[in-house]
């Protein structure tokens, strides 16, 4: 668990920033029930550092990428103007 709050502490590379609710949080609640944002951004991160997580990360992180194919994927399809074809998660 500490790689996962060091994960939200130091958002993505310097990219931008991740704000939203915390892994702890986000732990108590069925991953049905995730934001967008949220899958995307945790799992960037996850995937990351998959070599070095313990069971319980890769359970996470299995479950994280789950949800994502149950809701169809994470692509925008075609930008916009009003968006790009990547899932901002700032």
């Amino acid at each position: 668990m500490y790689l996962l709050s060091l994960i939200q502490t130091i958002g993505n590379g310097g990219g931008n920033m991740y704000i939203g609710r915390d892994m702890t949080e986000l732990t108590m609640v069925s991953k049905n029930e995730w934001k967008e944002d949220e899958l995307a951004y945790f799992h960037h991160s996850l995937q990351q550092i998959l070599p070095y997580l313990n069971a319980e990360g890769q359970s996470i992180y299995k479950e994280i990428v789950k949800e994502i194919e149950t809701r169809g994927g994470l692509q925008e399809g075609e930008a916009s103007w009003t968006h790009g074809t990547k899932i901002s998660y700032d």
